[in-house]
């Protein structure tokens, strides 16, 4: 098609060039001479402009020819490059990893799609487990395509858990700036590596960027927020990692935990008790209130006095009631803490109310109480019915339990004498 619409335009060329020279040369054909090694040719300009068009086109023309194999080869190859990294992706998306790889090497020899099959050789030849493989496609880059090779050695090398090597390599020079896809690996790295404070620095940027959607950027925020409390190293990067969390983090419970675990370790009882409660005075949480009650920080009738405030604004949640009586077994008041017990578990507290039940029983010498409470605990875990504390021989209760502990060989209890 390519040659037939060349031929076409010159023919065009032709019949625009006759009826030109036709309306200018009509009154006066011109006079041309032409002197070459001694001999002289003389013409009109109409004649020789039209040689000169036949000669072009005879040097075209052949022009053409001689080069029709080598432009019909290429053709041929570009045709068959194409057809290797379209079935090399289709093949690596439908889990023939072996074929995809081997396919999109022979791919990578066009210089044109290189950074791409590359690639997707390397991520065929992890998915297939063989990681010198994976790198060796990605060295085959040397120095071209310097951010698609980062990116592809970052990746692979926090699949491999190795953060550090993923930083190397993102932080490359040739590979700046980094593109969105670059950017949230680097900040993914930095996490893994215990620099999550820098890693939450980066949000903005990514933000800006639109590297990943709105819902995984507000997960990673507070992922990022609550490890970067745990690296604190000092009360003060403390206090200046808290002052700049947002306010909208700050009653996140796992968030408000990771900084009074924190504060308690420097000795800010205060801090950690108010972010609790702040926490909890704006979002209720049950864990988060049964955590509440375990921190080790005393004080139990200041926080015995805010979770009974609680317990009346939210008087159905069943880990208010376990949570005070936490706090008074911690305290030694057992007759309130039972009591308490109980409530929870009329209200759906479930195995971790029967084991506290259990410890309390235990610690008043009820060894009876306790072995049920106990065993209710594990049932409870198990999705079986529990054995309720009732008013008859806890004792017999017990033996009667215990009678069928033995089981035959083919699994049918029998009787332990």
């Amino acid at each position: 098609m390519n040659l037939f619409r060349n031929l076409l335009l010159w023919i065009a060329l032709a019949l625009a060039g006759a009826l030109l020279a036709q309306l200018l040369l009509a009154q006066d054909p011109g006079y041309v001479l032409v002197r070459w090694r001694g001999y002289d040719y003389t013409t009109t300009v109409a004649k020789g402009a039209l040689v000169l068009f036949v000669i072009a086109f005879a040097l075209w023309l052949l022009w053409t020819l001689v080069t029709l194999p080598f432009r019909a080869w290429g053709r041929h190859r570009d045709k068959r490059a194409r057809a290797r990294i379209g079935d090399g992706f289709d093949a690596l998306f439908q889990g023939h990893y072996a074929r995809a790889e081997k396919l999109l090497a022979q791919a990578a020899d066009d210089e044109r799609v290189e950074a791409a099959a590359r690639v997707g050789a390397s991520v065929a030849a992890s998915e297939r487990g063989d990681a010198a493989a994976a790198r060796a496609q990605l060295d085959g880059f040397a120095d071209r395509h310097p951010a698609a090779r980062a990116i592809a050695l970052a990746s692979l090398a926090l699949r491999e858990q190795r953060p550090a090597d993923a930083l190397a390599a993102l932080d490359a020079p040739a590979a700046q700036p980094l593109p969105p896809r670059g950017l949230a690996l680097r900040a993914d790295a930095l996490a893994a590596s215990g620099q999550a404070a820098q890693a939450y620095g980066l949000l903005g940027a990514l933000r800006q960027q639109q590297a990943w959607p709105e819902a995984t950027l507000a997960d990673r925020e507070r992922l990022w927020a609550e490890a970067s409390l745990r690296e604190v190293a000092d009360g003060n990067a403390l206090a200046e990692r808290w002052d700049a969390t947002p306010k909208a983090l700050r009653t996140e419970p796992a968030i408000a935990s990771a900084y009074a675990e924190r504060a308690i370790a420097f000795g800010w009882d205060d801090a950690a008790l108010k972010s609790f409660e702040q926490a909890l005075d704006a979002r209720w949480d049950d864990a988060l209130a049964l955590r509440y009650a375990h921190l080790p920080v005393g004080r139990f009738d200041e926080r015995r006095a805010i979770l009974e405030r609680w317990l009346k604004a939210h008087p159905a949640s069943p880990a208010l009631p376990l949570a005070l009586a936490r706090l008074a077994i911690a305290n030694g008041q057992w007759p309130q803490a039972e009591a308490q017990l109980h409530r929870a578990l009329a209200q759906g507290a479930g195995a971790d109310a029967w084991e506290a039940l259990g410890d309390g029983y235990a610690q008043a010498g009820d060894e009876a109480r306790a072995r049920v409470c106990y065993a209710n605990a594990l049932r409870v875990q198990r999705g079986e019915a529990v054995q309720p504390l009732g008013t008859r021989d806890l004792q017999q209760q017990i033996a009667d339990e215990a009678v069928f502990e033995d089981r035959d060989e083919y699994g049918i209890p029998r009787l332990r004498r």
